[in-house]
């Protein structure tokens, strides 16, 4: 890999992890904290929405975000040609 490529290699590898990093950030401080007040308004399965983002919601979307990392960066992997077993 040539110095140009793998320098938008790793820029876009960078843009992926900020976004990935944001979404998270949101979802496990945003919803789980900063509008809580807000969300506890809302019922789902039986607890207050705000409370299940607190206590569940966050996990489960940190592991949905794995698999997102994984299938982004195979997918980007292919694009540059790089691969691990090299």
């Amino acid at each position: 890999m040539d110095d140009k490529s793998g320098a938008e290699y790793w820029r876009r590898n960078v843009k992926l992890v900020l976004t990935l990093l944001v979404i998270w950030f949101v979802v496990s401080y945003g919803f789980g904290i900063l509008f809580v007040d807000a969300l506890n308004t809302i019922t789902f399965a039986g607890f207050q929405l705000g409370f299940w983002f607190a206590q569940q919601g966050s996990i489960y979307v940190f592991a949905i975000l794995i698999f997102v990392y994984v299938r982004q960066m195979n997918k980007l992997d292919r694009e540059f040609n790089v691969r691990e077993d090299e």
